[in-house]
């Protein structure tokens, strides 16, 4: 079967992989989007999903848009069975989704219809879902609204932070995808229609999300810590500067909203319960571990955060 796959961040990573070892498959081509500046020193990076098609000789392409007649020129030329999907993160014009024999299959970070959109795995956290999963569906023009397919659920643990989440989904969705095609290959597929009134949007994140309230619950900030880590990442003020959290507990005590409650360890008071901050990063410095941190910039009890 002859597959054009796109995609671009590491979650796409393993699905290209599986396809390019399996025999049964060939990837005539990868389209993902164009490299892109990273970091401080704004250093040109590659899409982790080109970097593995290179390996492997796979052309690539990195149009700016698929609505043009050149994209659509190349993609005739590849002639797909089949187009796979994973976090590309450009919309697939008609002209496209229309073009393959089998049409085109996405690899989706949630249990559809739930968490529709660009940010699912990190949603999913931030609203303390316990449960999750990779959907793969046929695509259609509207967002993730496509028939599923094949589904795969996994339990979130209590302090699974996004970043360790993402990891652990993009390694389930290679094999979820190799058993929709091998279905696809076989048409023994059976898909179902989404329920649109259990339906719910994943937007893209934004640094809007960032600031903690600690007048919000315990439960509440810890799942923002672990939903934002770590981009664009929770943040505070402490003694007068930024303060970035990757990770966090629940954590006894209680207090005014925003105290420090240990002098021994960064322990934070919500408006019910508290978490303790595990890992941080002050503004002009690097990521630690808070104990770490704590030496260098100790807390005393009553302190407070965010002012």
């Amino acid at each position: 079967m002859n597959v054009v796959f796109m995609g671009t961040p590491e979650f796409a990573v393993p699905s290209l992989r599986a396809l390019l070892d399996d025999e049964k498959y060939t990837v005539k081509g990868v389209f993902t989007q164009p490299d892109k500046p990273v970091g401080r020193k704004q250093k040109l990076t590659v899409p982790p999903v080109k970097e593995l098609a290179l390996q492997y000789n796979i052309p690539v392409f990195q149009p700016k848009s698929l609505k043009n007649e050149e994209t659509l020129a190349i993609l005739g030329k590849l002639n797909p069975d089949v187009i796979v999907v994973a976090a590309y993160g450009k919309i697939l014009p008609r002209s496209v989704l229309t073009l393959p024999k089998y049409g085109c299959i996405n690899v989706h970070a949630s249990l559809l219809p739930k968490y529709r959109g660009a940010g699912p795995i990190q949603w999913c956290i931030l609203n303390g879902e316990t449960e999750t999963g990779i959907t793969t569906m046929f695509m259609g023009e509207g967002l993730d609204t496509g028939d599923m397919l094949e589904k795969v659920s996994t339990p979130i643990g209590e302090n699974e932070t996004a970043d360790e989440l993402y990891r652990r989904l993009s390694e389930m969705g290679a094999p979820l995808l190799l058993r929709t095609l091998q279905k696809l290959k076989e048409g023994t597929l059976t898909p179902v229609k989404q329920d649109d009134a259990f339906s719910s949007y994943a937007p893209m994140l934004t640094k809007e999300l960032s600031p903690i309230d600690f007048t919000r619950t315990a439960k509440e900030v810890h799942n923002q810590i672990r939903g934002l880590c770590s981009w664009p990442g929770a943040t505070t003020t402490y003694k007068g500067k930024r303060l970035k959290v990757y990770e966090s507990r629940l954590a006894e005590g209680e207090g005014e909203p925003g105290t420090v409650l240990s002098d021994q360890r960064l322990i934070v008071a919500c408006k019910q319960g508290a978490v303790e901050f595990l890992s941080v990063q002050y503004e002009g410095g690097k990521r630690l571990p808070a104990a770490d941190f704590l030496r260098g910039k100790p807390a005393s009890v009553g302190e407070k955060l965010g002012e």
